[in-house]
């Protein structure tokens, strides 16, 4: 079970679920910034369904999204991406990790202002690059110079991802601790004034 739950005070996650007024937390940023794996963190910590966009994709179309971008190309994936967001959107409040191009969409971004709250993880390009080596799975990767395809991606999306409503650096850190950064965030944007973290078991030891 994460640690995060016992950092995290119940009576401040009572009151930011409460001011999230049915809406989701929408995680965007680039691939490999860790939209998944905090994302799962954070819907334990603050007791809400975890949502991975990609895998709701890959059941709609019966395809693994590397299949999908070999059969019908990436316009196909991202009409149907846009449809699976605007779908899961209507079961929040809820943790909903995006994919990586997915906020490039105005209609989406629509869709998330509406109903949502977006998050950007932000992540250098050594620490995304470490990551999405571990998993050779990613269509727009697959160049000689993968790096360099990477880079160019953060350029040409990053000013979207700007536009989110909270930004937060995904660090080689515990996801944990990403996980504490988002909360205050949160608190801080929905105006909910952050209280002090429940001190460890070992801080509290004499």
């Amino acid at each position: 079970m994460s640690a995060v739950p016992k950092i995290i005070e119940q009576a401040r996650v009572a009151r930011l679920v409460e001011r999230l007024d049915g809406r989701s937390i929408v995680l965007v940023g680039i691939m490999g910034c860790g939209k998944s794996s905090v994302g799962r963190r954070l819907s334990q910590a603050l007791d809400l369904s975890f949502v991975d966009a990609d895998t709701e994709i890959e059941a709609a179309a019966n395809l693994t999204i590397p299949e999908i971008f070999e059969q019908h190309g990436e316009p196909y994936f991202r009409a149907g991406e846009q449809r699976v967001i605007a779908r899961l959107l209507k079961s929040g409040p809820q943790v909903l990790a995006t994919g990586g191009g997915a906020y490039m969409s105005a209609e989406t971004r629509d869709e998330i202002r509406a109903a949502g709250i977006a998050v950007w993880l932000r992540a250098e390009l050594g620490l995304i690059m470490s990551r999405v080596r571990r998993k050779p799975t990613r269509p727009l990767l697959n160049a000689p110079d993968p790096e360099a395809v990477l880079r160019q991606l953060l350029a040409d999306r990053e000013p979207f991802y700007a536009l989110a409503d909270v930004a937060i650096w995904s660090r080689d850190v515990p996801h944990e601790a990403v996980v504490v950064d988002i909360v205050e965030a949160l608190e801080r944007h929905l105006g909910l004034a952050a209280e002090p973290a429940v001190a460890s078991a070992e801080a509290e030891t004499p």
